[in-house]
C-alpha cells in the first residue's frame, strides 16, 4: 500500500510470526506480515489499535471466528469490493477466485480478483488466505503458503494443506 497518510500503529507477537497492525482515525488500515509494509508508521494509541490486538489475539488463542474491529482499508474501489466480499467467506471456509470475482457480479474478472486478494492490506482480519485455487490447491499467499497453511489449519479449514 502506498499511500501519503502516516498511520498510527504498532506490532504484536502471533503464532504466524510478528504482525504490524496500523490505524487511521477511521478505523483499522492494516494487518501487515513482518518486513511486509516498508512505509513509516508513528508509534501510538488507538481503540482501532487495541480492538485488533486483542480480536487477534482471541483469534489465535481459538476464542474467536469473527472479526468485530473498524476497518478502513485503502484501495480503489474494484479492490475495496474485492476485500469486502473476502469479509463474507465463514471462518474455517475456502472460495476460489472465480467464486469471489461472482459474488461481485464480475465473474470474468478473476484475475484481477486475485491481484486484489494480493493486495488486502488487512491481512487475516480480511480473510484472503481462504481463497484458494479451482483446483482445491493451495495458491500464492503475500504473507508466503507456509503461513497460509498455518491459518487454515488453525481454522480446521477443508483443505489439502
Amino acid at each position: 500500500m502506498k499511500t501519503n497518510t502516516l498511520f498510527l500503529g504498532r506490532e504484536m507477537d502471533s503464532p504466524v510470526g510478528s504482525l504490524t497492525l496500523l490505524a487511521s482515525p477511521n478505523g483499522l488500515a492494516g494487518v501487515y506480515f513482518e518486513d511486509r509494509y516498508e512505509e513509516e508508521w508513528v508509534a501510538g494509541e488507538s481503540a482501532f489499535l487495541d480492538q485488533a490486538e486483542k480480536e487477534l489475539g482471541e483469534y489465535f488463542s481459538g476464542q474467536r471466528e469473527v472479526f468485530e474491529v473498524a476497518l478502513d482499508p485503502v484501495g480503489t474501489d474494484f479492490q475495496r469490493a474485492v476485500w469486502k466480499a473476502l469479509e463474507n467467506i465463514p471462518f474455517g471456509e475456502v472460495v476460489s477466485y472465480l467464486a469471489i470475482a461472482e459474488a461481485i457480479d464480475n465473474p470474468k474478472a478473476v484475475r484481477a480478483v486475485g491481484l486484489a486478494n494480493g493486495a488486502n492490506p488487512i491481512s487475516i482480519i480480511v480473510p484472503c488466505h481462504r481463497v484458494i485455487g479451482a483446483n482445491g490447491k493451495l495458491t500464492g499467499y503475500g504473507g508466503g503458503l507456509d503461513r497460509k497453511r498455518h491459518l487454515l489449519v488453525h481454522e480446521k479449514a477443508g483443505v489439502l494443506c
